[in-house]
């Protein structure tokens, strides 16, 4: 595995593997890698004869400064990841490789209308500008790939899906489940910002979307019923300050006045000092909507405690006792 520094060694390096004849595939990270994280070069390195992928903290994605400042760097640690997951090549730049002229921000940045100004848009003014311009940026360096992201990040997602198809953009983009600690809770670089206490409350984010998906498959269709019983999961953790919970279109991530087909349930909370999100998909009236979770018991539960693996025979189990397994009796 080579660590790459500047821009033009990067599209050398992708260059030459396609030259070989290798199919390229990109992992953009912000750094601070977990297995998640993993899932996808993993995945990438069986999919691809060639793994790229950039470590790149985007001040642009960040509206609070001490945010940014907070975020967790270790590059070391992500590159000894990133060696034993199949990568071939690192690209990690300083902020001026990407943004020549920062703290100033040239004119020229990308701006998809609609699909950021809802959800995460509505809390974090321009992060999804920041996001679209740095993915912008890293794709034309990259040249024709395979670009790998996670799905817990789904508006992430369906952004640069977008961004794609607008711009004729040559990438493919491929989503990969979503990693979850043993309690459900979903794997993110913030969670070592967690207290152990803060990290056992927060998988009631987890539980909110397994009682909401339970509900629609069992044939709940009203949004607000399902934002309600979310909203009623969470709030059985005080330590939760919930910021969304909602039912969407995974095509355009609009609510519809009824749900029908497959839907996406989203949820933003603060859990003390950190933000989390995650989602989960479900279709209405039938259980084989819900999208694949990957459990990892390797991304530790808080020390002293212990969770049983979250299997689908559990996640209707977690459901079940919920305090709002009533009201979905009512519904039924």
């Amino acid at each position: 595995m080579r660590l790459i520094r500047t821009s033009s060694e990067f599209v050398a390096a992708t260059e030459a593997a396609r030259n070989d004849g290798a199919t390229v595939g990109l992992v953009p990270t912000m750094g601070a890698l977990h297995s998640g994280h993993r899932s996808l070069v993993e995945r990438a390195a069986g999919e691809c004869g060639f793994v790229a992928v950039t470590i790149f903290v985007n001040p642009l994605q960040f509206d609070d400064p001490a945010d940014l400042e907070a975020y967790p760097r270790d590059l070391e640690a992500d590159l000894a990841l990133l060696g034993d997951a199949g990568a071939d090549v690192v690209f990690a730049p300083e902020v001026n490789e990407i943004y020549p002229d920062f703290p100033y921000i040239s004119g020229t940045t990308v701006h998809i209308e609609g699909l950021t100004s809802m959800l995460e848009g509505r809390f974090r003014p321009g992060h999804f500008d920041g996001v679209a311009t740095v993915v912008t940026k890293l794709f034309s360096l990259a040249g024709r790939c395979r670009a790998y992201f996670g799905e817990k990040d789904f508006q992430q997602v369906s952004v640069v899906r977008r961004l794609v198809r607008d711009l004729w953009l040559p990438v493919d983009v491929v989503a990969c489940p979503t990693v979850r600690e043993m309690s459900g809770l979903a794997v993110s670089s913030r969670n070592v910002r967690l207290s152990e206490s803060e990290r056992t409350v927060a998988a009631v984010m987890h539980r909110a979307l397994v009682a909401a998906a339970t509900a629609i498959s069992s044939g709940v269709d009203r949004p607000e019923k399902v934002r309600e019983i979310m909203l009623g999961v969470l709030a059985t953790a005080e330590a939760v300050e919930p910021e969304y919970a909602e039912v969407v279109d995974p095509e355009d991530l609009t609510t519809p006045e009824r749900l029908s087909g497959e839907v996406r349930l989203l949820v933003a909370a603060r859990v003390g000092p950190v933000r989390l999100i995650d989602n989960l998909g479900a279709l209405v009236g039938s259980t084989f909507g819900r999208d694949l979770q990957i459990f990892d018991a390797s991304d530790a539960t808080p020390s002293g405690t212990t969770h049983a693996p979250v299997t689908p025979t559990t996640v209707n189990e977690i459901a079940r006792k919920s305090p709002v397994s009533a009201t979905r009796s009512k519904e039924r």
